[in-house]
């Protein structure tokens, strides 16, 4: 994935049907369960301890390799 765009992003342009609605990382509409890997949380909406197993997909992106997301 880019460093340039949101997993959002990534997500649509995979034929994804994603929820937003801000895509700020202000509103919590795409927050998305993390599975499995590491990520740079851009959001201003997730706790410090929901960072672990979370993600808003609107303004975030991969820090790892690999990231699995409950969809």
């Amino acid at each position: 994935m880019p460093e340039d765009r949101s997993i959002l992003e990534a997500l649509r342009d995979a034929g994804f049907a994603t929820s937003s609605s801000c895509e700020s990382g202000t509103c919590g509409t795409c927050k998305t369960r993390l599975l499995e890997g590491k990520a740079d949380h851009r959001d201003m909406v997730l706790m410090e301890e929901e960072k672990s197993d979370h993600i808003m997909i609107c303004v975030s992106r991969a820090l790892s390799g690999r990231l699995v997301l409950d969809l």
